[in-house]
């Protein structure tokens, strides 16, 4: 079964970091079925967030898994209508986003979000809400968002 949480505007997800914790709403897609899944993980020291195509959300948390290799990146990740974005939290918390290369992009901000409901999120946390808050925000707003809030800490992440 190929499930998917993208359409072909938007990633239908909402994944945030505030600085000390990551947040994502548990809401997927399966033709015209809503699911509920996590979308957020430790891996390596990391914190992760897929947005996008689950089937390729977990051969990118596979491949990161894999160490990374750029010879060994997800083959379906490149193609243009289906793909998966990954946010991740280094253990020094370097921000960075895997879309459709095997190369990051680091962000200098404190704070992001990606997902359909990216925006509402970055909007939420520039008025004072954490990640949680800022999800829920976005699943308040966004058709493309909800079935709860995943959370986890940075603190725990290291270790």
């Amino acid at each position: 079964m190929l499930l998917h949480v993208w359409d072909k505007d938007k990633n239908m997800t909402v994944i945030c970091w505030d600085g000390t914790s990551l947040a994502a709403d548990k809401l997927a897609t399966y033709g015209n079925i809503s699911c509920t899944i996590t979308k957020i993980f430790r891996i390596k020291g990391s914190l992760i967030g897929f947005a996008g195509s689950v089937a390729f959300g977990e051969q990118m948390l596979a491949w990161i898994e894999g160490g990374e290799n750029p010879s060994d990146f997800p083959a379906g990740q490149r193609d243009k209508d289906d793909w998966a974005e990954l946010l991740i939290i280094r253990p020094d918390k370097k921000i960075q986003a895997y879309s459709r290369t095997a190369y990051p992009i680091t962000y200098e901000d404190t704070q992001f979000a990606i997902g359909s409901g990216g925006d509402l999120a970055l909007a939420a946390m520039y008025c004072g809400k954490n990640a949680a808050e800022a999800v829920l925000v976005a699943s308040a707003l966004s058709a493309h968002c909800g079935n709860g809030v995943d959370t986890l800490e940075y603190d725990k992440c290291l270790g």
